[in-house]
């Protein structure tokens, strides 16, 4: 079935087929970055996550969401990941997922996407404007029909109430509180059909 599924064209562009797409967990990279010292940016990832990405007729009927887990964070260091997990930052066991859910989908032109969506942190929900592109779309060796997009944005935590910080005598703040979310990932097609009410957008 896979190798029949193609890529369409969309207003003179290329564009993914209509379906219901799994995100692959080890083809996909959901990370954060912000500064450290005002100078150094670290860089994080959750390593636990699921989602899907529904393609509709229109970019505009189409949707995606996505959970994690916030225990699978990683930043390479164990002391510095333990401090975020804890109530400082994201308070884990209290909030133990974070959450992404599309509210609406715009064409830019080409392959570029403006995606808005709810991003729930803590408990709080806060609108969120991601720069999408589409990557393309390849049957893989195995039968399956994947897709690739990658988003990013920039967001300023406080507006979750992550205001945790320490003041520098030489001025300016140990954390930044502007931080960068990126996301690339490959998605693999789960069918080809879209039922109605999946293809509208939330």
């Amino acid at each position: 079935m896979a190798a029949a599924v193609q890529e369409r064209e969309y207003q003179g562009v290329q564009a993914p087929p209509v379906g219901i797409y799994t995100l692959d967990p080890n083809h996909t990279t959901i990370e954060f970055v912000a500064k450290h010292m005002m100078f150094t940016k670290v860089r994080g990832r959750f390593a636990e996550f699921e989602g899907t990405i529904v393609v509709g007729e229109t970019p505009e009927e189409s949707s995606a969401e996505a959970t994690m887990k916030v225990e699978s964070l990683t930043t390479g260091v164990d002391q510095r990941d333990a401090h975020l997990r804890s109530a400082d930052f994201f308070e884990v066991e209290t909030y133990p997922s974070i959450t992404f859910r599309t509210t609406k989908v715009e064409w830019v032109g080409g392959n570029q996407l403006r995606v808005t969506g709810d991003l729930t942190i803590r408990g709080v929900t806060r609108p969120v404007v991601l720069d999408a592109e589409y990557e393309g779309a390849s049957v893989d060796p195995w039968g399956g029909f994947r897709i690739g997009f990658s988003a990013s944005t920039e967001v300023d935590r406080e507006d979750w109430g992550i205001t945790w910080n320490v003041a520098l005598e030489t001025g300016g703040l140990l954390v930044s509180k502007k931080v960068v979310l990126e996301i690339e990932t490959q998605a693999v097609l789960r069918q080809e059909a879209v039922p109605e009410a999946a293809s509208q957008a939330s």
